[in-house]
């Protein structure tokens, strides 16, 4: 793999499908946007709207009638919006609108709106689903009883996915990034479970790619739900309590040489590593419990380093803690700056619901 070519940054996606004009509906009542949707993402729920800043964030709903309007405020991110299944629109940076999706067979219908991109800098907000006129939204669809967090960076976050080639410059990053068709979005609709996809590129457990932002590193915004508001902590509404974590960080730490004025050497830096990498894996512990199956995803010049902190993990007892070499045979780093490309990340969910078919997971 070319590890000196892995690039960090957020992303996003395709097609703009124009928006009709829309019929004058008002905006859901305050205390109906929840009511109203079914997200596992980590949002703040401010009354009229859920504020979000992770990629792969997604909304579901149900609806009656001939269409249904997405209220949306985001300067940044892009979407897709999905109706009974399929991608009816792609939106770019939509700012504050309400989006309809008009003409559709008058009966019961699905919605399922999501963030394609990461973009840590900016703050997301959805306004809930509204139904076109003589329609209603319906009860939000239930939970799924599984549940899988996704930890990572920008190759779990999907970056460049969709790229028809390795040299990107930001626009097209931006437009081929898709988190919807990672290898952790996959997996998790293959297995038919909820998912978060916590990840921020170019973030790694103690370095971050090519030594940048030594101040912060992806164990600084872990917890929040606002990534660009310091401090901020996600408040877990007791429902989000996933069998299987899935932890794939280090790239950003290894794959760049230390630059002059850098805090570390390479020995200095591995143990650094170890020692964060311990201690994340004792608060997901105990954040998430005894049954809670961790996998601790090595690869390249760290998979030494996950397997050593993971034997270590083993030796105390925990056995719920995995690590998996992810294997990179026949991947061919097609995406943005070297990263998985969308048929990387289709092998990549292969491989690792095959790995979670042996694990025994308390579903």
């Amino acid at each position: 793999m070319p590890w000196l070519r892995m690039l960090v940054a957020s992303a996003v996606s395709t097609v703009l499908i124009g928006t009709a004009a829309a019929p004058t509906v008002a905006a859901p009542h305050p205390r109906a946007v929840r009511d109203g949707v079914h997200t596992a993402g980590r949002v703040k729920d401010v009354g009229d709207a859920l504020r979000y800043s992770w990629p792969g964030v997604h909304f579901e709903g149900r609806f009656r009638g001939t269409g249904v309007g997405v209220v949306l405020d985001d300067p940044a991110a892009d979407y897709d919006v999905q109706i009974d299944g399929s991608t009816v629109a792609t939106l770019v940076t939509p700012g504050k609108t309400t989006h309809w999706v008009r003409g559709l067979r008058d009966g019961v219908h699905t919605v399922r709106l999501v963030k394609r991109n990461d973009t840590p800098w900016s703050t997301s907000s959805f306004g809930g689903f509204v139904a076109a006129p003589g329609g209603a939204v319906l009860a939000r669809p239930a939970a799924r009883s599984r549940q899988i967090e996704f930890i990572g960076d920008s190759l779990t976050a999907g970056y460049g996915n969709l790229s028809p080639s390795r040299d990107c410059d930001g626009e097209q990053l931006k437009r081929t990034t898709n988190a919807d068709v990672s290898y952790g979005a996959l997996t998790a609709r293959g297995l038919r479970a909820d998912y978060q996809l916590n990840a921020y590129s170019g973030q790694g457990m103690v370095r971050n790619y090519n030594g940048g932002s030594p101040e912060v590193n992806y164990r600084t915004f872990y917890d929040r739900a606002l990534l660009n508001v310091p401090g901020d902590v996600w408040q877990n509404p007791g429902t989000w309590r996933p069998q299987l974590v899935v932890v794939h960080l280090g790239t950003n730490d290894f794959s760049t040489p230390l630059n002059p004025g850098e805090p570390w050497t390479d020995e200095s830096l591995a143990a650094a590593y170890r020692s964060a990498y311990a201690g994340f894996l004792r608060k997901l512990r105990s954040r998430y419990g005894p049954g809670t199956t961790i996998v601790a995803v090595g690869t390249g010049p760290f998979a030494g380093h996950v397997d050593q902190v993971v034997r270590e993990r083993a030796a105390t007892g925990d056995r719920r803690v995995r690590a998996w070499q992810l294997d990179t045979t026949g991947l061919d780093f097609g995406g943005c700056h070297w990263h998985y490309s969308a048929r990387d990340h289709r092998l990549l969910a292969d491989r690792l619901t095959a790995l979670v078919a042996d694990l025994q997971i308390r579903w």
